[in-house]
């Protein structure tokens, strides 16, 4: 995949085309000569003599027929290829002799400018800079390419000489649809002129591609599923000690999603959701970010209460960040990548949960944690599919990184144990409402504070814990009968797409 990355750095001064006269120069080159070898036809006349002679004839024909048409029109458009190695352009078009050379940038998720006049026979030059604040790259159709820049990297790409218009953008995942595109107009070009390019250059990731491989069926899921290990849901009480010290490491790995479909994740300590982390009120967590992936990565802690300018800025692959905060609020947060695109970071993997115990948090017998994601699917070992992602069209869900892997790999209960289920609502977009078949909750907490416990006023008790994205909450429940409880998001399309799992409760 090509690289992608993030930092700061001034924008470009000045956007304004420059024109400067250039002189081309034509190679030269010497044609190899090779003796013509004999053959025998396998009907008609078979004389060697003859089939030579009929072959310097035709030669002879075509360069009088070239010579004419030179000389009758010595002005002729020529066909001439241009370019620096990264691609070129071929055109059919009278070169002006002129070059066209335009200095473009990045402001935010834009290249500036976003749209270049250029005279038909002009040789186009531009000059990137990269004053984003990550990893970025431009290329072209024709295949032109920069290759992934830094934070203040600036290359040359030379288009050849333009003979219709030629559109850019960056290939980074999701980048190109959050709007990082560049149009080359050719001024004075024929009618329906255009460049005769390739639609995707080398590196690009043309998502409207992808979504044409099709979602998983749920069957093919859930078979992978019963495949693997499940992730343990199982969630160990908060340690005593109260500075807690963590390193999460970025990498970006392949991963299978069924037997036969692979995707391209981004992740925290190689597993999506993250390390799921846990404390109390008071505690201070140091988080210690190591970028090993290939482009610009983030971290940003909803239960931190800090100035996001520093330890949530991107950092470039091979950099660290620290990132430290004072747990003062209880609550089950989400923590995730803040790179931009962030739908597409978290997307492909980049969330997790920190669960700070509310002072008042009663014992229980089984406690566990599930986190809701949703899955763009696309091409076989693609990442998230943008077009997808902006439509807010998950092809498969999640709780724990996996579809269904509790349908396949069921929890186990025993009767009249007393249950507690956090949940976290990764998103990115969609909302979840976290259901468990034959139970009713006689505990629902929700965004810090409790809407039921021990059962509700009159006798009220909750059938679900709905929850948007990015919230989080727990339930509590005591199954008092032994058989298999389904658990479900009740927005009932989401669960067919991977989003349940069944508790086995045995006496």
């Amino acid at each position: 995949m090509a690289d992608l990355n993030l930092s700061a750095s001034p924008s470009p001064g000045g956007d304004a085309p420059k024109t400067s006269a250039s002189k081309t120069s034509a190679s030269k080159g010497a044609a190899s000569k090779e003796t013509p070898k004999l053959r025998m036809s396998p009907a008609g006349d078979h004389s060697p003599v003859s089939r030579t002679a009929g072959a310097i004839i035709g030669v002879v024909s075509v360069v009088a027929l070239a010579l004419a048409i030179f000389l009758s029109n010595p002005t002729a458009p020529t066909t001439q290829v241009t370019g620096t190695g990264t691609g070129a352009t071929a055109s059919s078009v009278t070169p002006t002799g002129h070059t066209t050379r335009v200095s473009v940038g990045i402001d935010g998720m834009a290249f500036t400018p976003s749209h270049i006049e250029v005279p038909v026979g002009d040789r186009l030059i531009i000059d990137f800079t990269n004053s984003g604040d990550q990893r970025h790259d431009l290329v072209f159709e024709n295949g032109v390419t920069s290759g992934s820049l830094a934070t203040g990297e600036t290359k040359e790409l030379d288009l050849g000489v333009v003979s219709g218009d030629l559109e850019g953008w960056c290939s980074l995942p999701g980048h190109r649809e959050m709007g990082m595109t560049l149009h080359v107009q050719a001024t004075g070009a024929t009618s329906g002129a255009s460049s005769s390019a390739r639609t995707t250059a080398p590196g690009s990731h043309d998502h409207g591609q992808d979504a044409a491989a099709g979602p998983a069926t749920p069957t093919e899921l859930t078979d992978y599923a019963a495949t693997i290990t499940p992730r343990d849901p199982v969630l160990p009480p908060a340690t005593s000690e109260t500075e807690r010290h963590y390193t999460f490491t970025v990498t970006e790995q392949t991963v299978n999603v069924t037997s036969s479909l692979t995707r391209q994740t981004w992740t925290f300590n190689g597993d999506a959701p993250g390390p799921i982390l846990r404390g109390h009120i008071g505690d201070t967590f140091h988080i210690t970010l190591v970028n090993n992936g290939t482009m610009s990565h983030s971290l940003d802690f909803h239960a931190g209460l800090v100035s996001p300018d520093q330890v949530m800025r991107s950092i470039e692959p091979g950099q660290t960040l620290e990132y430290t905060f004072v747990a003062k609020n209880a609550g089950i947060w989400l923590y995730h990548c803040s790179t931009a695109p962030m739908s597409m970071h978290i997307a492909n993997g980049m969330f997790g949960a920190v669960i700070i115990d509310p002072t008042d948090l009663g014992s229980v017998d089984r406690e566990y944690v599930m986190v809701a994601s949703e899955l763009y699917l696309g091409a076989d070992g693609q990442s998230a599919d943008a077009s997808l992602l902006s439509a807010l069209a998950p092809n498969a869900m999640a709780f724990n990184g996996v579809p269904f892997q509790y349908k396949a790999h069921p929890i186990q209960v025993k009767t009249n144990e007393r249950v507690r289920v956090w949940v976290m609502d990764a998103g990115p977009n969609l909302a979840t409402t976290f259901h468990v078949v034959g139970t009713q909750f006689d505990t629902v907490w929700r965004e810090g504070a409790y809407v039921i416990r021990g059962g509700g006023s009159g006798g009220g008790w909750g059938q679900v814990l709905t929850l948007g994205a990015a919230e989080g909450g727990f339930v509590e429940f005591t199954p008092t009968e032994a058989g298999h409880y389904s658990f479900v998001n009740h927005a009932l399309s989401l669960a067919e797409k991977g989003q349940t799992g069944v508790f086995e409760v045995s006496d």
